[in-house]
């Protein structure tokens, strides 16, 4: 083992909030397990996932080692995204429960150490929400429209849509109402964007937060972040124009400066409750502009997302790891790590996808995968699997707060071949199935190995499950020591008694396929992604593996494909 280098990452100030001398706060070092409701469990037998049933699943919650739920849209809606077109977002939709609910479940996760942080929505509403059906009553010019982005259309009779833009769902971003005009909807057409310049949305947010902060929420995750405010001064830009305009800050779309004055008064809300509310931003922007959503008088932290676009390379993880520090370092927040979610194809199935070197993403292979339906061939399973918790294990060891999806501690793989007529994401009908979408990583997870939906609940779940779900089953794994869920177990354990300051050091392993930093305490973390094992020394005792480790004079023995955590001298 060659000597460490200089280089550390220095621990940033504390946060937001967080009272001179005292320990930071709880999100800077949290792992936060992602909840998507609808198909996490069913309590009620209809096929759908609901408060109750987390409710119920809160010792496994527990019991895995969670520092706080994240819970995915559960607000009232038509589900044309999947809960992310919000009818009404100081409520419970029906179908999963009601505000009772909710308090039970905040009562249960808190009463087990847990806490809760949900999903805001605040680029647009549902089409279904109150605003949006008086909009369209009142007509055009009405003060009710202003709420939203309505348009006269082009052309000599205003038939075509005002621009040309595309939406994120594919198709266009216009859709045109009985009365001829056109609104904007960035996403499907069941969920048009707000007007973020308009005083009463501006409020009605403000009592959003304040809303579920009084109920005990802990965090708000902060969907599309960037893309809330808009400058749409006619004439509007092409989407020619409109992609060739650098994003620094000025763009008519996104990552528009002006969008942290709504932060900022987020800010101020959130920093009046005592303990302060958490936020983090989902926000695709330029690395370069993550540092503004981190700041702490903006929401505080931001997500990192370049692990969803990585392969498992150590050359390309340990640039990742040592950028996105320094951008935590220079907002004065913690990183974020994520490997999967509900919006990309589970980092198992990513992994387990080759060749590597054809000049695409693994995400893209996975998802050409996912579309063309296989061959099963093409996937690797095992190896996917266990490169998956190689990594898995490589980010937990690091300083800031990792968010898991739920289901990624069963080992599970993206669900292929889910028949068309039972599929629910907009992606796949607004591109007329040439994007196979997102249901694959948000099929409902099994709990129990037999049952008609594997112990989702009492029926078929709403998304078809397949046959190698049973293997993967919570009760099929709890008796099994080397299971992926005992092994998330561990790790999550381990961490809590590890943990130490927010900085690592890397050590040199002259190899191009092995990474090994020391956290302070001595504590290290090697992860051998390439074939052949890896003999470090100064590591004693293995905390622990993602695979079998071998104990040697000195040192330990990294298997391939392989992360162990292992104790040894000062870091």
């Amino acid at each position: 083992m060659t000597a460490p280098d200089t280089t550390t990452t220095p621990a940033p100030p504390p946060a937001a909030g967080t009272p001179p001398g005292d320990v930071p706060a709880w999100w800077r070092q949290a792992v936060v397990y992602q909840v998507y409701p609808r198909s996490f469990a069913d309590a009620d037998g209809d096929g759908l996932g609901d408060l109750a049933g987390i409710t119920r699943r809160a010792d496994y919650l527990a019991a895995l080692g969670v520092d706080a739920v994240w819970l995915s849209p559960f607000y009232p809606s038509a589900l044309a995204d999947g809960g992310y077109d919000v009818a009404d977002y100081r409520d419970v939709d029906p179908r999963l429960g009601t505000l009772d609910d909710f308090d039970a479940l905040v009562e249960a996760l808190h009463a087990r150490g847990i806490r809760v942080v949900v999903d805001i929505v605040p680029n647009h509403t549902s089409d279904q929400h109150a605003w949006f059906r008086e909009a369209l009553a009142a007509g055009p010019g009405s003060p009710a429209r202003d709420r939203y982005i309505f348009r006269d259309g082009s052309g000599p009779d205003g038939s075509e849509p005002p621009t040309d833009w595309e939406s994120t769902f594919g198709g266009p971003a216009w859709d045109r109402v009985p009365d001829g005009q056109w609104y904007l909807h960035s996403f499907a057409p069941e969920q048009p964007d707000l007007a973020w310049d308009h005083p009463e949305v501006r409020a009605d947010f403000v009592r959003t937060l304040r809303f579920w902060s009084d109920r005990g929420v802990d965090g708000f995750r902060i969907d599309v972040a960037h893309m809330l405010t808009k400058d749409l001064t006619e004439p509007l830009p092409s989407a020619a124009e409109i992609e060739a305009l650098p994003r620094d800050g000025n763009h008519p779309l996104y990552d528009r400066d002006d969008v942290h004055e709504v932060y900022a008064e987020w800010r101020a809300v959130l920093d009046s409750y005592d303990p302060p509310r958490a936020a983090v931003a989902e926000a695709w922007v330029d690395s370069e502009r993550v540092p503004l959503y981190a700041r702490p008088e903006s929401l505080g932290q931001s997500f990192n997302f370049d692990l969803l676009l990585a392969e498992p390379d150590a050359g390309e993880f340990r640039r990742i790891i040592t950028d996105n520090l320094a951008l935590a370092a220079r907002s004065g927040s913690s990183s974020t790590w994520v490997l999967s979610n509900h919006d990309v194809v589970r980092h198992a199935t990513r992994y387990g996808i080759g060749p590597a070197g054809d000049g695409r993403a693994p995400r893209e292979r996975a998802a050409d995968w996912l579309l063309t339906g296989g061959p099963e061939s093409a996937l690797d399973r095992d190896r996917g699997l266990r490169l998956a918790r190689a990594a898995t294990l490589l980010v937990l060891g690091l300083p800031g707060s990792t968010y898991l999806y739920q289901g990624e501690e069963l080992g599970l793989h993206e669900v292929a071949g889910i028949p068309d007529a039972q599929r629910q994401d907009p992606t796949f009908f607004r591109t007329g199935g040439a994007q196979v979408g997102r249901d694959g990583c948000r099929v409902p997870i099994p709990w129990t190995a037999d049952g008609e939906s594997f112990g989702f609940g009492d029926g078929r779940a709403h998304l078809p499950q397949p046959a190698w779900f049973a293997e993967h089953a919570v009760d099929a794994q709890e008796a099994d020591p080397g299971s992926t869920l005992a092994l998330y177990r561990r790790a999550l354990a381990a961490r809590r008694r590890l943990q130490g300051a927010e900085r690592l050091t890397w050590v040199e392993t002259g190899r191009d396929d092995v990474l090994h930093y020391v956290r302070p305490g001595g504590w290290h973390v090697v992860a051998n992604l390439g074939d052949e094992p890896y003999a470090v020394a100064g590591v004693g005792e293995v905390v622990v593996a993602s695979a079998p480790a071998t104990a040697e004079p000195g040192g330990v023995v990294v298997p391939p494909r392989a992360t162990v955590w292992g104790a040894g001298g000062e870091g």
